[in-house]
């Protein structure tokens, strides 16, 4: 699934392609996706001006002369700049075309993705309960540390909680934990504020490398050319159960949190 470094890195690749360009037409080939395309959209979009692409999490925001077009990819979702006469392959779902030669194509072989319409962003069910991004001034370790004395969960669970902080999925939090030097099964009560300040910083650290990066790749995500994230070169325990650490030499084991894997060093992880 793409998570937040593999949106941001969508955004930055869209941006210099449509921003400020004018909507002259939407095909919806598939409605059926998380929840259905709004049919209204070929009618409400043209001639209107792409003014800005912003993120909230993992939603793109295209906000345009009249509202904003709400678009998340989902767990196979990619969005592709084309010529509009670009042949048309399979799970190509919906097309925004501006010109003859800049078409957003949008294709998700598993539909669970959205594609939606809003006037009012600031309120909308999808966003307006969703915590602070993580790389702004609004994390940090006393504001995770304070939340968490009511909090009974694993601490990996507690950091990929959207309405605690946004974009931390689970590759993500496998990294930051462990060069925080907090075992992912943790309860996120029994952590102090001075580990949390330090997992805020690798929170911001492995986030910001792998925007720099353009994301990970391991399976379904490419970015907006069609490329892939580079990300994964960088990765020190996920995905190498039973190598070892690049730390310590240890051997990297595996367990189930959440039905999520999660990936942790037993010596340098407490």
């Amino acid at each position: 699934m793409p998570e937040l470094p593999e949106v941001e890195t969508v955004r930055r690749g869209l941006v210099p392609y449509l921003k400020h360009q004018v909507i002259k037409r939407v095909i919806i080939r598939e409605h059926r996706l998380r929840w259905p395309i709004p049919p209204t959209l070929a009618t409400i979009l043209p001639h209107q001006q792409v003014q800005e692409i912003n993120r909230r999490g993992k939603y793109l925001l295209f906000q345009c002369t009249e509202g904003y077009l709400l678009i998340h990819l989902g767990m196979s979702g990619s969005l592709r700049v084309l010529p509009a006469r670009a042949t048309v392959q399979k799970h190509d779902h919906l097309d925004i075309v501006f010109t003859p030669q800049i078409c957003l194509r949008y294709n998700d072989p598993r539909r669970f993705g959205c594609v939606l319409w809003t006037t009012d962003i600031l309120n909308h069910p999808l966003l307006n309960s969703l915590g602070p991004e993580p790389l702004t001034a609004e994390l940090t370790g006393k504001y995770l540390y304070q939340l968490a004395q009511r909090r009974q969960t694993a601490v990996k669970n507690y950091i990929m909680d959207s309405h605690v902080v946004v974009g931390v999925g689970n590759i993500y939090a496998n990294e930051t934990l462990f060069l925080a030097g907090i075992h992912p099964a943790t309860i996120a009560h029994e952590i102090s504020r001075k580990r949390y300040q330090r997992l805020v910083e690798k929170i911001q650290q492995v986030l910001t490398v792998a925007i720099e990066m353009g994301g990970t790749t391991l399976r379904d995500f490419t970015n907006s050319e069609g490329g892939p994230g580079n990300f994964k070169s960088w990765l020190k325990v996920y995905d190498r159960v039973g190598e070892p650490c690049v730390q310590c030499g240890s051997t990297i084991q595996l367990m189930k949190i959440g039905q999520r894997a999660s990936y942790f060093c037993p010596q340098c992880q407490r």
